[in-house]
């Protein structure tokens, strides 16, 4: 009998969730997808020191000497940002995504601005831009910068998605892929419900993904849906058949260690069958629907706050260390 992880990669995409790139050569994904979050958790292993002084000697002999900490420490983040992708674009056959600062979220210029840097920074390291997804958190603001981003041949990857306002915007925006939260979903419910947990079935991050799948299929959408932020195995096996999934080494492990049967749960015939009708998707449609969605709402509004604070969290870290650089 063949393991999950071989079924599950015969129907689904297989993403690594991590800045880990020891976790990537071993599980080899196609794809790898990083936040701040987890490029933070990357900085503090020991075996990233030397990636972490590298990035800021270069930012400091960038910046010249008269240069402020902050200012040295923002391309510093920058430049470890791609030095993570470009590693890790050694060992994966497909894209890297790399997130835009979540305090641009609301800023749709900048967000741009920031996106072409990043991939100025790729091309001049000898990547090239189809080998990379910009990740921008899925605000009206951010959907309206990936839309033009597109168009450049800058692909993103809109992440923080909770509803299907969100999910039909960035479609019509036509970006490449988006990462409904799938987790995420499920812990705001599990809060609002006093529910200690649900059948994988009827999991509610399970249905979101689900909903927006039959929609894009219906409706002929060629933009991705890789499932992200997953709590338990039951959400991973719910989705088989997903265009893609983005999955913490700790489930890779299970589902390569893991014998059974893996039904495909998604597929595009029988989904085209049963999505929505189309919505039409402009600024106060879009507004309206997120604010009658407490979730979406929260989990937004909670994202940014949380990725914004990792960046800060690695912004102290940085500055220290360029302190104690000779």
């Amino acid at each position: 009998m063949t393991t999950l992880s071989q079924q599950l990669r015969q129907m689904t995409i297989v993403v690594a969730d991590t800045g880990d790139i020891e976790a990537i050569e071993q599980y080899k994904p196609r794809d790898a997808t990083t936040n701040p979050s987890l490029i933070t958790a990357a900085a503090q292993m020991p075996q990233y020191a030397e990636l972490i002084d590298d990035a800021l000697r270069f930012a400091r002999k960038e910046r010249g000497a008269a240069a402020s900490n902050a200012a040295v420490v923002a391309l510093a983040i920058d430049r470890l940002a791609i030095e993570f992708g470009l590693r890790i674009q050694r060992i994966i056959e497909g894209r890297v995504s790399t997130e835009v600062d979540a305090r641009l979220s609301y800023d749709t210029d900048k967000t741009i601005a920031k996106a072409r840097e990043l991939i100025a920074m790729y091309e001049a390291a000898g990547s090239t831009r189809e080998r990379v997804l910009i990740k921008i958190a899925s605000t009206w603001e951010g959907i309206r910068a990936a839309e033009l981003l597109e168009r450049e041949g800058i692909h993103c990857n809109l992440t923080l998605l909770f509803g299907l306002h969100q999910a039909v915007a960035c479609a019509e925006a036509k970006v490449t892929l988006i990462s409904p939260f799938v987790g995420r979903i499920l812990d705001w419910y599990l809060k609002d419900t006093g529910r200690t947990s649900y059948p994988a079935a009827e999991d509610p991050g399970v249905a979101s993904v689900t909903e927006i799948y039959a929609y894009y299929k219906r409706h002929g959408h060629p933009t991705e849906i890789m499932g992200a932020s997953f709590r338990n195995l039951g959400q991973i096996t719910e989705l088989a058949g997903c265009d893609l999934l983005t999955i913490a080494p700790k489930f890779l492990k299970v589902l390569e260690e893991t014998e059974g049967e893996l039904p495909r749960k998604l597929d595009p015939k029988t989904a085209s069958e049963q999505g929505v009708d189309r919505i039409t998707m402009d600024r106060a449609t879009f507004d309206k629907m997120h604010a009658a969605d407490r979730m979406a709402t929260d989990k937004l509004a909670d994202g940014i706050t949380g990725f914004s604070k990792s960046l800060e969290a690695l912004e102290v870290m940085l500055e220290q260390r360029l302190g104690e650089l000779s």
